[in-house]
């Protein structure tokens, strides 16, 4: 009675310690997902597509920030990779997000509201809002691109001379060669031929002279 009862308890036991495992990973995987900007914008987008009515427009407006907020990191984060994030773009860019932040968080406390003539008294500022965050993260993305721009010509530039002398440096070893080349043809002697001069045909079928040794004779 007592190994049943023992077997039991550690049964028991085994099984909170896996239901308390399973809810741990649980939550610090969805702390993850929530912390990162790709997946909640795709979340905002599928809850915009299956909402209706007003608090559909709040998530597009929503959507629109997460979207804008996280093409600016990107741009930051590409910058700081080429060595471009200086100056005060990247603390530009943190007080932007900030902001952004802190409107997501209003636009979140509208998207619950209940009282239609507020709700159409807020919304407007709300776009208005979203429309300045876009429009600084849109600004802030050209200034990085000049910048990336401005470091790319110098390098394809240093690039295209370069490769023009690497050309013309070629064409000219190719010429001298070909003109090494025919001097050589030019200055080296016919060779003799080895063969004996091949007789006429008319030659081979003449006979030799005979001469007639009683005349000779004294």
């Amino acid at each position: 009675m007592e190994v049943l009862l023992g077997i039991v308890i550690a049964f028991l036991v085994f099984v909170i310690v896996s239901i308390t495992t399973v809810v741990l990973v649980v939550r610090a995987v969805y702390r993850r997902i929530r912390r990162n900007r790709a997946v909640a914008t795709t979340a905002l987008r599928t809850r915009a597509g299956f909402s209706r009515g007003p608090r559909r427009k709040v998530l597009a407006l929503r959507v629109r920030l997460a979207e804008a907020l996280d093409s600016g990191q990107a741009a930051i984060d590409l910058a700081a990779q080429s060595g471009g994030a200086h100056g005060e773009l990247p603390r530009l860019f943190a007080r932007i997000k900030a902001e952004g932040d802190a409107l997501d968080l209003q636009l979140r406390l509208l998207e619950s509201e209940i009282d239609r003539p507020v709700f159409a008294g807020e919304l407007p500022a709300a776009e208005d809002r979203v429309d300045q965050v876009t429009a600084l993260v849109r600004r802030l993305r050209a200034a990085v691109s000049t910048g990336l721009a401005g470091s790319t010509d110098d390098t394809l530039g240093i690039l295209h001379s370069e490769m023009e002398r690497e050309v013309a440096a070629l064409a000219a070893g190719v010429q001298e060669l070909q003109r090494l080349n025919r001097r050589d043809e030019y200055v080296a002697p016919a060779r003799p031929s080895t063969r004996a001069p091949a007789r006429s045909a008319s030659a081979a079928r003449r006979p030799s002279p005979t001469y007639d040794l009683k005349e000779t004779r004294p």
